[in-house]
């Protein structure tokens, strides 16, 4: 690997989030990607540029720092930096056109149900909802119209696992699309374009920033036909990551190595104490050899990443559960430094209609857990004395 400014030499994903894309700034000879806090740029003369930037919403370097450095991490042609996770699924979904079909994993975040069953239905795309881990149902699931497989992995929030490479030879036979939501692994942990897939994103908002303070979105592409049209739909729609956002990201994307090592060290402690409690019914995490994706999962990622999710048996209220919590916040949104559960059914998948939660498996008593970088220990007395605290 080399760095795109010639600075560095590396090999490793850890010196890479550090050293990749555009690093630092000749000019000055910063270390640090500059802010470009402008909205457009002045012209030598009429006709002529000064530079290669002309108007922020088009190109501003400090979001293209951002987008190389993403597209490197990903091994992809090009990247994109948008102003949230919901905006980068719109600038995929805006390739697509009246009468095209997109099929989406069985259990997939809310947000992305809800832009397609409330808005992108208005337009004539439709959607299947297919259990992408079973490849025989996938393949069924095609038809002239299905264009893209739009897929999680693990997914959200039952941690399902799909094979990546598998869904990709079947698409690209299909003449359709890949696009993998690799928001809960990072490139660090798990890289879809190597394993076929061509079209990778992020919520940026999550393990990319780290730090709950961000909202942005970041998508990657290795085809250069595929790139050009989502430079124009990013263009032409506007919703852009703004310079300081991509300055906190590229910030953020230094640490990405150590916090996601941080993270998963707890997640797999408190993932094996959870399996081992008598009051937990279900426990989904995928790097558990009980997980029904373990062997998927140990061929196509570093690790099972920092999510859990679970059901306590019924003899535990879970209001009690949540309202027992101390360092653990309820809150919204995962992937930050500070763990974070939250209730699916009435906060992130609540937009999708309760029979279809109920048919996926995402019980009124399912709980996900972001697990943080905190001591592990206070994590645990933290969890278990709620969920002590929850017995009826």
């Amino acid at each position: 690997m080399k760095g795109m400014s010639g600075l560095a030499d590396y090999q490793y994903m850890e010196s890479a989030v550090i050293h990749g894309g555009i690093y630092g700034d000749d000019l000055t000879g910063a270390v640090n990607t500059p802010i470009y806090l402008t909205s457009t740029f002045e012209f030598d003369s009429l006709g002529k540029l000064r530079s290669e930037w002309e108007y922020s919403r088009t190109g501003n370097p400090t979001r293209r720092a951002l987008e190389v450095l993403i597209s490197e991490l990903e091994g992809g042609n090009s990247g994109f930096a948008f102003a949230s996770g919901m905006a980068a699924i719109d600038g995929i979904l805006h390739l697509f056109q009246s009468e095209d079909c997109i099929i989406i994993s069985k259990n997939v975040y809310g947000g992305t149900f809800r832009i397609l069953n409330k808005i992108y239905k208005n337009f004539n795309l439709s959607y299947k909802i297919v259990d992408t881990s079973n490849l025989t149902e996938l393949e069924k699931a095609f038809t002239s119209e299905v264009k893209a497989v739009l897929l999680e992995t693990p997914a959200n929030p039952l941690l399902t696992v799909t094979d990546i490479s598998a869904v990709a030879e079947i698409a690209k036979r299909k003449g359709a699309l890949t696009i993998v939501d690799n928001t809960f692994m990072t490139p660090y942990l798990q890289r879809p374009l190597e394993l076929g897939a061509d079209i990778v994103l992020h919520s940026a908002t999550k393990y990319i920033s780290g730090h709950s303070d961000v909202i942005a979105g970041l998508v990657v592409v290795k085809d250069k036909e595929l790139a050009r049209r989502l430079h124009s739909i990013q263009n032409g729609v506007g919703a852009i990551a703004g310079p300081l956002d991509s300055f906190l990201l590229i910030r953020s994307i230094k640490t990405l190595a150590v916090r996601m090592d941080a993270h998963v060290a707890n997640a797999e402690k408190l993932a094996q104490a959870l399996q081992n409690h008598s009051a937990v019914k279900n426990i989904y995490y995928p790097a558990l050899k009980t997980s029904q994706g373990y062997e998927i999962q140990k061929k196509q990622a570093k690790n099972g990443g920092a999510m859990i999710s679970f059901e306590l048996e019924e003899n535990y209220d879970i209001h009690k559960f949540f309202k027992s919590l101390k360092l653990i916040a309820l809150a919204e949104s995962l992937g930050g430094v500070e763990s974070l559960i939250c209730h699916p059914a009435s906060m992130t998948h609540a937009s999708i209609p309760k029979e279809i939660r109920e048919q996926v498996g995402i019980t009124d008593r399912l709980i996900r857990l972001s697990v943080g970088i905190e001591n592990y220990n206070d994590l645990y007395n933290d969890l278990f004395f709620a969920i002590e605290g929850a017995r009826i």
